[in-house]
């Protein structure tokens, strides 16, 4: 499933769609940038072909720019990571690229969506509040940073129904 292309003025148009496994090492670096702990080019190509998972990529031209990963169960979902290129956020990218995503979930029969999100991370938070997801729970020191510091999750959910 595509989404309706839009203009983006840099002179591109951006696409949301499902990605292949020949995007694996595309996502691992957009993840590693994205990441303190980024995900290898393996795990994408195990995420890529397991039947319960949606990787939908965001493309500027033949340009690999963001992606959107999920975990589906029944009519349930987790987002397990969403990432935009450094050179390519703070323009909307990210916006349309989670609610296209979730109107793929949707359409895989998904009613609602997890996700739980670093506490400080006020771009990401910001994100996900703008797209209706409300906070249902804290975990405290989940993320460690490459310091040793331990940072606080936020758990978010939306219901798409």
């Amino acid at each position: 499933m595509v989404s309706g292309p839009s203009k983006w003025w840099g002179g591109g148009t951006a696409v949301v769609e499902a990605a292949s496994p020949r995007d694996a090492r595309r996502l691992a670096e957009l993840h590693s940038e994205s990441f303190h702990r980024g995900w290898g080019e393996g795990e994408f190509e195990a995420m890529l072909t397991e039947r319960n998972t949606l990787v939908d990529r965001l493309r500027i031209g033949r340009n690999v720019v963001g992606f959107a990963v999920s975990r589906m169960a029944a009519d349930e979902a987790e987002i397990l990571s969403i990432a935009v290129a450094a050179s390519h956020r703070g323009r909307g990218l990210s916006r349309n690229l989670l609610l296209t995503h979730l109107g793929h979930l949707a359409a895989h029969g998904v009613r609602t969506i997890f996700l739980e999100v670093e506490e400080n991370n006020q771009p990401a938070r910001r994100l996900y509040e703008r797209a209706r997801f409300s906070v249902t729970g804290r975990r405290e020191r989940y993320y460690r940073q490459s310091g040793g510091e331990q940072l606080n999750a936020l758990l978010m959910r939306r219901d798409l129904s």
